[in-house]
């Protein structure tokens, strides 16, 4: 029993580890939660699921688990690390200095426990200390580029642009593709108005990151500077086309497309503003003069007033609104203003006039100057610190991830229908029918190939699943109903990422029935997920092995069946094999032309071999992004930028 409740332990650390690595974190907790409740003397378990939370922005959970675990074993330095992060998140950089200088005591080689802990000093104003670790860093790794600029922002904060500068040009002489140490460079640059340094040195940075709105952004700034407009105009088409809602590029470009009189467009750039901030005043004050410019009178008088509204001794805003009161023939109210006109200059004339109060300032935001007579400026963000990059493994985004050329994942049994991210189907195969019919009981399976990751009402849902499925099972003595029952409960375990206890159920089924097709497919689909999660289970040459016997097995069962095909198509792209890997797309295709991922993972594979026609690739792309595979025409654009 001491041995069972070992390995089962084991098992779950394991599958918890496996949850993990395919970012099923919701399900990764669950599995240590049940590791922990049993075994709650082992560190791991806490470190892990601390982990899991940080990856769920939970930070103080991830913090407490962190601080159970070091209770347990105080002389892991990547406990440290992991606490560390999760307090740098709260801003509790006292907190986090002690945690790296324990991780630095107990590993002194370690060089981003003192990188980080430099920026916290930094984060507390306290540039000696940071200083200190700088200089200590570039005393043992003057490689490292990062520290040089490091130094570069510590200056900076000092209001020393010179040494910045300096230590600056230091790094990139170390690292000429330093992302950090050309982005802080264009900053002194505009800071110091160096307009064209600053294009030349933003041209670096999106050269080496092409994917950041603000880098086009900041460099339209400089160009519009150096009367390079057609440049800034095509730096503020490419930011929003980058991140459709990015403020600064719309209201700049709306700027540069009035001086340039395109009204039109730029009052739809204003509308998009004033939809996103309703109360920018500058920006319905410009909307308000394009209105009145293209003769949308009544229009251009409503964005007046509310401008007025917020600002009655506007003078330039009354005297506008009364000419398009004029044109109306609204004569008295056009009076009215122009009244008030004469009376705010008698007044200054005689030293009455009345100032913004500190409440009124506070009224309008702060994204830029609130003087309403710089209505016709570029904007600038306003200034901030500049964020700080830590060296650490923890870091990582799970949302918002930019598309990848990953191969799209095997064609697997599961309990989920088919979603592409556009539509929702079921993927029809006579022999999954025909199981779904004759199964009892029955759990209706379907073909998938996007895995989700399980919530925590699913994987609970899934669990009692597999305990009412082993019931079952221990009762029944039918070989046909045994052979479905143990089908069925490999599939949940799949979801629940236990690939082990997986590949058992199904070699059972295979013994009553050699010849079962779906059970060939699911393990071999086990055996290569074994390989992407680099799970000790199996060895990667031996599981890749068995999961192409597999298939052959059911291929020469079922030779038209095209998911076998596709699927024994990934493991040869898998190993490298990519003219094989085609040849199963292609044969795959020929069955079903409708396989949106074999499209896309054939041109994926094309792609790898040279001698492929670039016609050939883009017309897989094509076709998958036809078929609802909408991530195809991503890689598609990609390419076609590349080639340009």
């Amino acid at each position: 029993m001491t041995v069972r409740a070992q390995f089962n332990v084991d098992r779950l650390i394991t599958n918890g580890e496996v949850a993990l690595h395919y970012e099923d974190y919701v399900l990764s907790i669950q599995y240590f939660s049940q590791a922990i409740s049993l075994k709650p003397y082992l560190y791991q378990p806490w470190q892990y699921r601390g982990v899991a939370k940080y990856f769920l922005d939970d930070f103080i959970g991830a913090e407490n688990d962190a601080t159970h675990a070091l209770q347990l074993n105080p002389y892991v330095e990547e406990l440290y690390d992991l606490r560390a992060i999760c307090r740098i998140r709260q801003k509790k950089f006292d907190e986090a200095i002690t945690d790296y200088t324990q991780a630095i005591r107990l590993n002194p080689r370690e060089r981003n426990y003192r990188y980080n802990r430099a920026i916290c000093h930094a984060e507390k104003k306290d540039f000696s200390a940071a200083q200190l670790d700088a200089d200590t860093i570039l005393s043992r790794w003057s490689d490292f580029a990062n520290a040089y600029t490091l130094k570069a922002e510590l200056y900076l904060q000092s209001a020393d642009t010179l040494k910045a500068a300096q230590w600056l040009d230091e790094g990139l002489k170390k690292d000429p593709y330093s992302i950090p140490a050309w982005q802080t460079r264009a900053a002194i640059s505009l800071s110091r108005k160096q307009w064209k340094a600053a294009d030349e040195q933003l041209s670096q940075v999106i050269h080496l990151q092409p994917t950041v709105a603000n880098n086009y952004v900041n460099r339209a700034l400089a160009r519009y500077n150096i009367n390079n407009l057609r440049g800034a105009m095509s730096d503020y088409d490419m930011a929003i086309d980058l991140d459709p809602n990015n403020f600064l590029a719309h209201y700049n470009r709306g700027q540069l497309r009035m001086q340039l009189g395109d009204d039109n467009r730029a009052i739809n750039d204003f509308d998009f503003i004033i939809k996103l901030e309703p109360q920018n005043f500058l920006a319905i004050f410009n909307r308000a003069l394009l209105n009145d410019r293209t003769g949308n009178l009544r229009d251009a008088i409503r964005d007046y007033s509310t401008v007025i509204a917020q600002f009655p001794n506007f003078w330039y805003g009354l005297a506008q609104r009364a000419k398009c009161y004029r044109k109306l023939g609204m004569t008295a109210k056009a009076e009215l203003d122009e009244f008030k006109i004469l009376k705010a200059q008698n007044d200054k004339h005689f030293g009455i006039q009345p100032r913004w109060s500190k409440n009124k300032r506070k009224e309008v935001r702060k994204r830029s100057e609130i003087d309403p007579e710089k209505y016709n400026q570029l904007v600038e963000e306003d200034p901030d610190e500049m964020p700080k990059e830590y060296q650490s493994p923890y870091r990582g985004k799970i949302q918002h991830r930019s598309v990848s050329d990953d191969f799209m994942p095997l064609y697997t049994l599961s309990f989920f229908r088919y979603k592409n991210g556009v539509q929702s189907k079921q993927l029809y195969c006579q022999t999954v029918e025909d199981f779904n019919q004759t199964a009892h009981p029955r759990h209706n399976l379907y073909i998938n190939c996007n895995p989700q990751a399980l919530s925590e009402q699913q994987s609970t849902a899934f669990f009692a699943l597999e305990d009412t499925i082993t019931a079952k099972i221990q009762q029944t003595r039918d070989t046909k109903q045994l052979t479905a029952l143990l089908l069925q409960r490999s599939v949940a375990y799949t979801i629940l990422q236990d690939r082990e206890a997986a590949i058992n159920d199904l070699t059972a089924a295979l013994e009553l029935d050699s010849a079962n097709v779906l059970a060939l497919w699911q393990r071999a689909i086990c055996y290569s997920q074994a390989v992407a999660a680099k799970t000790t289970l199996h060895s990667t040459s031996m599981s890749n092995k068995r999961a192409i016997d597999d298939l052959n097995s059911a291929i020469k069962l079922q030779p038209d069946n095209p998911y076998l095909y596709y699927n024994r198509a990934n493991i040869f792209a898998q190993q490298g094999e990519y003219d094989k890997a085609v040849n199963d797309y292609t044969e795959a295709l020929k069955i079903d032309s409708h396989l949106a991922e074999a499209y896309y993972n054939r041109a994926l594979a094309r792609q790898k071999l040279n001698a492929s026609k670039e016609q050939d690739i883009q017309s897989d792309l094509s076709r998958a992004g036809e078929l609802g595979l909408f991530k195809a025409y991503s890689i598609l654009r990609q390419q076609t930028k590349k080639k340009k």
